[in-house]
């Protein structure tokens, strides 16, 4: 006669969900003070500013009287405000495709099989993790008349071609208004460009090396496999670095203000609408109007990321 095999107990399903539940409740409670935070000092806080910006606020009563849309006409018929825009529109036209280019430029070839390659990994991302404000005070003394890139050019025998466009052999470089920004944009291009290679890293991780095999299988050269296989293959990178990027170049400020100071000189050349911000607010203490430049720079933002997605297509998944 067969004996019946004992059968393990199955675990209760009431007991399995109510783990489950646990678990969840465990995971929400780890995050409820940071999004808690957030919600309160970052959505809030926009919230807030477009509450006070159609106000005339005193920092001690709080709402004085309605004015309606009066600081947003105020700022952008302001000329001071526009050349702000106009300003930092030009640094990220530029600035962000040199910045991810050379960001570009450093991962391949840091990724590249080259000896040392931790060493130069090291070396190029230490400008993003140095003091901007050092940084910022060090270019400001080699751009001097008497700096070091007067001497450098002087020393090649290139004055006579600088001369020639207008850029005499004392020239000060941050102090001219011709080439206050354009001397911003190679500094933050050096500082920041470490930091997109390491993006681009990231990305780079991503690619299957079979298909690099089979590039070489068709006989692609290096510069073919580049262009693409790589490069198209990098598009969520692409977009990651190109968002950051512009959202960074819309807020510029430490440079501008170490640069310029409050003023954004010479001749309003490094004025900046976070600045312009910083001095409404800071300076004259107008805090409502100062909320209005806040959101406009937002609005700016938003829509230039909006851009950026449908350049792009979808946000891409990772």
């Amino acid at each position: 006669m067969a004996v019946a095999q004992p059968t393990a107990a199955k675990p209760a399903r009431g007991g399995t969900l109510s783990r489950q539940r646990s678990e969840a409740l465990a995971g929400y409670l780890f995050i409820a003070i940071p999004m808690a935070l957030f919600l309160v000092l970052n959505i809030g806080s926009i919230f807030y500013a477009l509450y006070i910006s159609v106000w005339k606020w005193n920092v001690r009563t709080g709402p004085v009287s309605f004015v309606g849309l009066n600081n947003y006409t105020k700022a952008l018929n302001d000329p001071v405000f526009q050349t702000a825009i106009k300003n930092v529109l030009y640094y990220a036209v530029l600035w962000v495709p040199l910045t991810m280019a050379v960001g570009l430029t450093l991962a391949v070839v840091v990724d590249s099989k080259i000896r040392g390659k931790t060493f130069f990994r090291a070396a190029f991302y230490f400008p993003a993790i140095a003091s901007a404000a050092a940084i910022t005070t060090l270019w400001i003394f080699l751009a001097a008349p008497d700096g070091f890139f007067n001497e450098v050019r002087g020393a090649l025998g290139l004055n006579p071609v600088f001369t020639t466009f207008g850029y005499p052999n004392n020239q000060n470089w941050i102090g001219d208004q011709r080439t206050a920004m354009q001397s911003v944009i190679i500094l933050n291009a050096w500082t920041t460009s470490g930091t997109f290679m390491l993006f681009y890293l990231a990305s780079l991780s991503t690619i299957s090396h079979e298909v690099y095999e089979a590039a070489a299988i068709d006989g692609a050269n290096a510069w073919q496999t580049f262009w693409r296989v790589t490069f198209p293959l990098l598009r969520p990178g692409h977009y990651f670095v190109a968002t950051v990027a512009v959202i960074g170049a819309l807020q510029l400020f430490d440079q501008a203000f170490i640069g310029g100071g409050v003023g954004g000189d010479p001749n309003y050349s490094l004025m900046t609408p976070v600045l312009y911000l910083y001095n409404a607010t800071f300076k004259q203490f107008n805090f409502s109007f100062g909320a209005s430049i806040g959101v406009l720079l937002f609005l700016l933002i938003l829509v230039a990321t909006l851009g950026q997605r449908r350049l792009f297509g979808q946000a891409p998944s990772w």
